[in-house]
């Protein structure tokens, strides 16, 4: 079931660790229109949908659920815990198979500090080559977003994202 606009923009604002009354603060609105847009009650206007994607540390594209996540470096202040995050694959196979894959990222840690490999999903050899090593590094870094995509040769698409 695809996301609505009010429950991405309710996990949008809890995962900035504000309240409805915060940010409807921030933006001269009361508590409970946030709250109206978050139940798909109403929408907000488009003259604050930018400011709203500044609030937010998203783009547009995102907000509006056009684009899941876009890469960037988060500020060592602003980062979530590891334990907070989750790693996404996302497999697009050459004959039409649609994979998504979510884990905590905590748990992909671990498991590669256990010398556990990462499962592989009908052989797909796109898999193989990724470094799960330097995906965790690169987190832990501050990088969020889409990590990284590799096409394989048979027309596979792997995608990985870490929110």
């Amino acid at each position: 079931m695809k996301e609505t606009f009010g429950q991405r923009f309710a996990r949008l604002r809890k995962q900035k660790g504000l309240t409805q009354e915060e940010l409807g603060e921030k933006i001269g609105i009361s508590g409970q229109a946030v709250s109206k847009w978050e139940n798909d009650a109403s929408m907000p206007d488009v003259g604050i949908l930018a400011d709203l994607s500044d609030i937010l540390g998203v783009s547009l594209d995102e907000l509006l659920g056009k684009e899941t996540s876009v890469t960037r470096m988060v500020p060592a202040e602003e980062r979530k815990k590891m334990e907070d995050m989750i790693l996404k694959i996302r497999i697009d196979s050459s004959e039409g198979d649609k994979v998504t894959i979510n884990l905590p990222l905590m748990v992909v840690k671990l498991g590669i500090k256990m010398g556990m490999s990462m499962p592989q999903i009908n052989g797909n050899e796109a898999l193989e080559g990724i470094d799960f090593n330097d995906v965790i590094r690169l987190v832990e870094a501050g990088l969020v977003g889409e990590i990284m995509t590799v096409d394989s040769a048979e027309g596979d698409r792997v995608r990985i994202f870490v929110e």
